[in-house]
């Protein structure tokens, strides 16, 4: 086979197999009917059920429109008969005057009215799906918000709500009244005048549309990028202000400001692309209404000439165009700011369309703890893995915690351990056996109704930017009640916090900071204390909530947790092996299994066990320690 024939064969299967890739590829919808379920979804927002006044406020405003629109129809009227008698020298022309500045009045007047009542419609709409998307957020399982861009789901919640809020506003108070305006008008210069005035409006309006909608279109992909670049910019400046500490730690001020002026730069130059499509897309829309406003005003001059058209007759047409073109013009702003708006709530809807990695079946019921004694926990086989393709976290782990006991869980990291907690609050959904509080599946209950139920206090504490009443205070707003000041104080006194809070100048008033950084790690623990112990739950969940903390706060946060152990089934996640030697049971978990399980002593005594080796490498540990500052005193000395 000669070379050419081997090229063209090539070229025609390259060809074909490019025809085979385009016709697989999926067509990609538009925006319009891609979310066609959800803006339908959205429409009852402005008729919502059960709000009588919002009702009457869109029937006023549905009413004041038509009012606005029929002012502004019949002013011209008015306006061409006083015309009409200036130029035949009759006197009798204040009359129609008088009417045609009524008539202007009237239509400013209704418009107004008309806003004024909507605004009580979109001002509910817009919070109603605030709510709802806020709401919608915080229940998405602990993956999500594991792996989420605060700084974007944040920006997507403002400004899509926001958006949808005038997307209402664009779509029934400005696109329709325009449309109605554009009919009313045409049909009245059909029905008395030729045709050739509704034909040139009306073509001028479908040219208009027509380059419109499509140069839109196209310039739509540029509003996208400035999304994208204004979201990526806000989540960087989030980031940097959530971390300053780090920053500042390592030095790393160059390499911020660098990436935040590389996201600043993005954000400039998608801002400038839309900018200058936009000057395209206005200079259009100028040519064809200067196109229009010309051809029909020379048709009517020429009428005029010809004594077929009254003076009053040109000047009505005239205004007529004047008053259409005007809104007119703004239906191509109208229509790319709806655009716009649909692509910023396109955010919004993704996380509206987030699934719930873990919710309530619809046959779920309450748990049901009738007293502290009822507390007991069950893991019975239980296999777990946070992604079914990767390794089991945990594997068919059984274990029973009875009611008012002392449980500790034990291993080196990544055994497993800190994923039972997650577990019992069921943070997550489990693959195999089944895990049961008070010998009930925690899969048929409500996730509400267990996590009442359960007190944790975490190995990192993380607290509001508020004060420390709010903060150890939010251990009881689940139950629907705000904790008084005498029982935050008494939380704090239980938790040995209360002896600090005396010492600061605003006391409980005292502000904590972001993320509780004003706060040392024990003076945190102690708030994680308080706070559980407000909630008053039967199970109480201790995840390694003294690994980071030095050996004398260690032993205050200690009785602390012991105070709050009493009468309570009790979970420990521990690092420091020496803070669990009461446990009534110790469990050693490795790999995902529990490979040893006793009390302290008959851990300890079991050779080669793998407690037994932990114990002894951090009492070595302990030993080093004691020995390298026992020589610093020496020398010192």
């Amino acid at each position: 086979m000669s070379d050419v024939a081997t090229t063209s064969v090539a070229s025609t299967a390259g060809a074909a197999t490019g025809a085979t890739a385009r016709a697989r590829r999926p067509r990609k919808e538009s925006f319009w009917r891609e979310h066609k379920a959800q803006l339908w979804e959205l429409v009852p927002y402005l008729w919502p059920r059960g709000r009588t006044k919002l009702r009457v406020m869109m029937a006023a405003s549905v009413i004041f429109l038509a009012a606005s629109k029929l002012s502004n129809v019949a002013g011209p009227i008015a306006l061409k008969a006083a015309v009409d008698r200036i130029a035949k020298g009759d006197g009798d022309y204040l009359g129609p005057v008088l009417i045609y500045g009524a008539l202007r009045f009237g239509g400013n007047l209704f418009a107004e009215l008309k806003d004024n009542c909507f605004a009580y419609v979109a001002a509910h709409a817009s919070r109603a799906i605030s709510l709802r998307v806020f709401t919608h957020v915080m229940d998405l399982s602990l993956r999500f918000h594991i792996t989420r861009k605060t700084g974007a789901v944040i920006r997507a919640c403002a400004r899509g709500s926001e958006s949808f809020a005038n997307l209402l506003r664009y779509i029934s108070f400005q696109i329709a009244p325009i449309f109605l305006e554009v009919g009313l008008v045409c049909a009245y210069l059909f029905a008395y005048y030729e045709w050739y005035f509704a034909v040139i409006t009306a073509g001028v309006i479908a040219a208009y549309i027509g380059f419109t909608v499509p140069f839109t279109e196209w310039r739509n992909k540029f509003r996208r990028e400035m999304v994208a670049a204004d979201d990526a910019f806000n989540q960087k400046a989030t980031d940097s202000l959530l971390n300053f500490e780090t920053i500042k730690l390592f030095c790393a001020e160059p390499h911020i400001a660098m990436t935040y002026d590389k996201a600043l730069h993005e954000t400039q130059r998608a801002t400038l692309r839309t900018t200058q499509s936009l000057a395209g897309l206005n200079l259009g829309q100028a040519l064809i209404i200067t196109v229009g406003i010309s051809a029909s005003l020379a048709l009517a001059a020429k009428r005029v000439v010809a004594g077929e058209m009254t003076v009053g007759d040109f000047v009505l047409v005239n205004t007529y165009i004047l008053q259409l073109y005007v809104p007119l013009n703004f239906l191509g702003t109208y229509y790319r700011m709806i655009k716009q708006c649909m692509v910023d709530v396109e955010s919004m809807f993704k996380l509206l369309n987030e699934n719930k990695e873990v919710e309530d079946a619809p046959e779920s019921k309450e748990l049901v703890l009738n007293s502290k004694a009822d507390a007991r926990i069950e893991f019975e086989k239980v296999t777990f893995a946070y992604n079914p393709a990767e390794r089991l976290i945990l594997n068919h782990v059984s274990f029973t915690v009875e009611p008012g006991a002392k449980v500790a869980l034990v291993g080196r990291s990544g055994a497993g351990k800190s994923t039972i907690s997650k577990l019992i609050y069921r943070l997550y959904d489990i693959q195999g056996g089944v895990i049961r509080i008070a010998g009930q599946d925690v899969t048929k209950c409500t996730q509400r109704s267990v996590r009442l139920h359960i007190g944790i206090v975490p190995q990192d504490c993380v607290l509001f930017n508020d004060t420390i009443e709010y903060n150890i205070g939010f251990g009881k707003l689940g139950t629907g009640e705000v904790a008084t000041r005498d029982e935050v104080m008494a939380a704090a006194e239980h938790a040995q916090f209360n002896s600090f809070v005396s010492k600061q100048p605003q006391g409980y008033e005292t502000l904590v900071g972001e993320r509780g950084l004003r706060l040392s790690g024990g003076e945190k623990q102690r708030v994680a204390i308080a706070r559980a112990l407000l909630k008053n739950p039967p199970i109480m969940v201790y995840d390694e909530a003294t690994s980071s903390l030095d050996t004398h706060t260690e032993k205050q946060i200690m009785a602390a947790i012991n105070f709050a152990a009493q009468g309570r089934t009790n979970l420990v996640i521990a690092h420091r092996l020496s803070t669990i030697m009461d446990s009534d049971q110790i469990l050693v978990l490795k790999e995902g299994e529990v490979v040893e399980r006793g009390e302290h002593t008959d851990l300890l005594a079991k050779p080669g066990g793998l407690y037994k080796d932990m114990w002894d490498q951090q009492l070595n540990a302990r030993n080093t320690k004691a020995d390298r500052i026992g020589s610093a005193a020496s020398l010192n000395a």
